[in-house]
């Protein structure tokens, strides 16, 4: 896996984002994307990652995040879905977990916000998408292949607190949280 690869792959990725996003129902509110992520699971390959997407963009964050280095991208040319325009790649360098696919795997919304906890956030999110109430709930039978994950990741040195919520179904991820990457680090 390489950057040309990652460039080619993209527009797969982002038709499977679209239909997830048009499915999760949150297309109509107005949520703008401010990074996608890519999961590695080999150093060497996160590190070839890092020099060559370097070269499309400035590294504005290296921060240790559950224990392992967390890179954040800006891109000189942001990356596009559909009517997004997308700033930053996320580059999480490997844990202890092996991921089945390497490569694109999730990109984050900004719901704005002033949550501190998922708890809050939730509730605002259920205000704006009632039809995803169930599904954060856990009582959702209907869409019982996406799974719904809550956290509240903080890096040292990160501003924010930036509560998160992720949906996840057949190896990609829509994740929804408050602040844009850029003002938290």
């Amino acid at each position: 896996m390489n950057y040309q690869h990652l460039q080619h792959t993209w527009v797969d990725f982002g038709q499977r984002i679209t239909a997830f996003i048009d499915q999760l129902g949150l297309e109509n509110l107005s949520l703008y994307c401010d990074h996608a992520a890519l999961r590695v699971n080999d150093n060497h390959m996160a590190q070839l990652l890092a020099d060559e997407f370097s070269q499309h963009g400035k590294i504005i964050s290296n921060n240790i995040i559950n224990g392992r280095p967390i890179l954040i991208i800006k891109l000189t040319e942001p990356l596009v879905i559909g009517a997004m325009h997308i700033q930053c790649v996320e580059l999480p360098f490997p844990s202890d977990k092996a991921y089945p696919v390497e490569g694109w795997e999730h990109v984050e919304l900004v719901f704005p916000s002033q949550a501190q906890t998922c708890q809050v956030l939730a509730a605002e999110l259920i205000e704006k998408a009632p039809q995803l109430a169930d599904l954060i709930a856990g009582n959702d039978s209907e869409n019982s292949d996406i799974k719904v994950k809550q956290s509240s990741p903080k890096g040292d040195n990160e501003r924010l607190a930036n509560p998160t919520i992720a949906f996840k179904a057949n190896g990609i991820c829509v994740k929804v949280h408050p602040h844009d990457i850029q003002k938290i680090v």
